[in-house]
């Protein structure tokens, strides 16, 4: 795909999005699971200090007793991060009651201000035992018959840890899964709804190619429009070159009787005055067609229907040349093959025309042609081809060749001809937007180059 391509486009910003909101989600769902197992966690821990109050009292003679049961083996293992404890307080004496996992440990107990207690007399907060454990303490003070203990109850926070980040690897492989799978669903749903611009393209490519006259197929409803609009604006660029063509023909025979009976009465008259009005009618004449195939060429300049197979014309032109020109050797170089300019091909046949028969009045035993194909520098350019057409002759200087352009300018008065090629050729190149200009070729003579559009279709 193209960077500047429409599926692509769609692909890309409908893929990352995707990307994004599964980010998001994953997430989001952390974090609300990370919240309600924390809460939980503490939920937890307040049930089970609640449970350890409810199990201890003092005796008559003011010791703690009482022996906790909170259903979880990992109270009664040493190390395990889990424990309880009960200290006797103010006046109260006697030995504390903890559990068998805290062993002869204790808990730092921070500040009242560090972790001040709730609404119920509860505080909660982080801490560590001796074993490295990292832990949640719930913790509070109640009075009792018999005397004041402190309560608390620790949990091991690395269990909670341990949970979350098992529950986000499932819910991470659970959403790549998800991913991976609805960015295809998504591309295959892409590409078969914009399936049909991609038909619209190869049939355009086909009217371009010359392989079809107008945009064929059953197209959705949403392009049918689109569709019908196009073959109406090719079917009236048909017919305003139609018309144009016409026009010019009509303008053409009209013209051609006058100018004809000019030059034939100039066979009649004077020599001195016959040569001039002759010359000067030819010269009309001349200017005439020029004109005429200028306004032929603005017409359909730009038309998609305007399209040539360089190698057939290139071929026919040769086999004419070589037998009006037998002691000149013609060698053509066309790449691709079949490669299709952009140009009428009467316009491409005089252009090549023009080229070769001023080449071969000058050369001396070579004309060369060689056509070679010149991609688009961007996307909104189209690509163009590169005619060039060399000879071996005496070739010329740079201000001969400036002279040469000029119209109607020859710079050898031996040789026939009215001096328009060279001005024809650089016409028709600026009406299709193409260049032309002239320099020395490698075997000494003349190299004209002509750039002029070509049809290149995406398939």
């Amino acid at each position: 795909m193209r960077p500047n391509s429409l599926t692509g486009r769609v692909l890309v910003s409908a893929s990352v999005w995707a990307v994004l909101a599964l980010i998001a989600i994953a997430l989001v769902i952390s974090a609300l699971y990370r919240a309600g197992s924390e809460r939980a966690f503490g939920d937890l821990l307040r049930a089970q200090l609640n449970a350890v109050i409810n199990a201890v009292s003092f005796d008559p003679e003011g010791q703690l007793t009482g022996t906790p049961q909170l259903g979880d083996l990992s109270f009664s293992q040493p190390a395990s991060g889990w424990a309880w404890i009960v200290d006797p307080l103010a006046d109260t004496k006697g030995p504390r009651l903890a559990s068998i996992s805290i062993g002869l440990g204790d808990l730092a107990i921070p500040s009242v201000a560090e972790a001040p207690f709730d609404d119920q007399y509860v505080r909660v907060y982080p801490t560590a035992d001796t074993f490295g454990n990292a832990l949640m303490v719930a913790e509070t003070e109640v009075d009792l018959p018999g005397g004041a203990a402190r309560f608390r109850v620790a949990g091991n926070r690395d269990v909670l840890e341990d949970d979350i980040a098992a529950f986000d690897n499932q819910l991470y492989l659970a959403l790549a899964l998800f991913g991976v799978g609805s960015l295809i669903v998504n591309a295959l749903a892409i590409l078969y709804g914009l399936r049909p611009l991609d038909q619209v393209r190869k049939a355009l490519g086909q009217i371009r190619a010359g392989e079809a006259d107008a945009l064929q197929g059953d197209f959705p409803r949403e392009i049918a429009p689109l569709a019908s609009e196009v073959n109406a604006l090719i079917d009236m660029n048909r017919r305003v070159v139609d018309r144009a063509r016409m026009q010019v023909g009509n303008l053409a025979h009209s013209l051609k009787t006058p100018i004809a009976v000019l030059i034939n009465e100039a066979r009649d008259m004077s020599p001195v005055h016959g040569r001039l009005v002759r010359a000067q009618a030819e010269t009309m004449q001349a200017q005439v067609q020029s004109y005429l195939d200028r306004a032929r060429i603005a017409a359909q300049r730009g038309s998609v229907l305007a399209r040539t197979e360089a190698l057939p014309a290139v071929e026919r032109l040769l086999r004419v040349m070589r037998k009006l020109n037998p002691t000149l050797e013609f060698h053509a170089d066309i790449e691709p093959r079949g490669v299709m300019i952009g140009v009428e091909q009467q316009d491409f046949e005089e252009v090549l025309g023009n080229l070769v028969e001023n080449a071969a009045k000058f050369a001396r035993a070579k004309v060369v042609i060689r056509l070679r194909p010149l991609p688009a520098s961007s996307l909104d350019e189209r690509a163009q081809v590169l005619l060039d057409v060399d000879d071996d002759g005496p070739g010329l200087t740079d201000s001969e060749m400036a002279e040469a352009m000029k119209r109607g300018k020859r710079l050898d008065e031996s040789k026939p001809g009215t001096g328009l090629g060279l001005s024809i050729v650089n016409e028709i190149a600026s009406e299709y937007r193409g260049s032309f200009s002239l320099a020395r070729s490698e075997a000494g003579g003349l190299s004209a180059h002509v750039r002029l559009p070509a049809l290149i279709t995406d398939s």
